[in-house]
């Protein structure tokens, strides 16, 4: 996550781990076995905190609240080369991780909208399928190094933005009036 995946050789990780490259192989029979077993456990990871943070409670804008500062974090962290490296030198790992973690992401943004309707912190008039689609499309744009270059935003601006945006366009005013106390505070 820190170099990207392309510039990093087994002899990295087996000196990174403190083990002989013979050892390594005896775990995973080339590169691209490891490349697939560690995007996994990241993923694993990444789900496991978002379950935590769903789990407590609160409502829908604290839950995206969390998990939006969670996954500033994690961008802070992330290295765009390593989405660049899986796309072209690992495609159909690429293909795997990502239609699982769009409908993964997709079906909590629409409990999300369930949840903030319920609560009487959204909009009741709201078409949950096609603003999940904006909003899951938006997070995705956020990972675009084209923005982040060409306009010198960073990633935090970026995703901030997108998600003041987004409660904006679903919360009513209880929810707009919510969202302005906890940006105070």
């Amino acid at each position: 996550m820190k170099y990207g995946i392309k510039s990093v050789s087994m002899d990295d990780v087996s000196r990174e781990l403190g083990i002989s490259k013979k050892t390594l192989y005896q775990h995973f029979k080339n590169k691209n076995e490891l490349v697939k077993k560690v995007i996994r456990f990241y993923l694993e990871h990444l789900a496991s905190e978002m379950k935590k943070i769903v789990s407590q409670k609160v409502n829908a804008i604290e839950e995206l609240l969390l998990v939006s500062k969670f996954i500033i974090q994690y961008l802070k962290q992330f290295n765009p080369s390593v989405t660049y490296d899986l796309q072209k030198y690992y495609p159909d790992i690429w293909k795997s991780i990502h239609l699982s973690q769009r409908e993964h992401v997709y079906e909590r943004i629409k409990e999300n909208m369930k949840k903030g309707i319920k609560k009487g912190l959204y909009r009741k008039d709201l078409n949950i399928e096609i603003i999940a689609h904006f909003y899951l499309y938006r997070i995705e744009m956020s990972h675009t190094l084209d923005l982040v270059v060409e306009h010198e935003y960073s990633f935090e601006d970026i995703f901030k933005t997108s998600f003041n945006y987004h409660i904006r366009g679903i919360a009513n005013s209880k929810g707009i009036e919510f969202l302005e106390r906890k940006i105070k505070t």
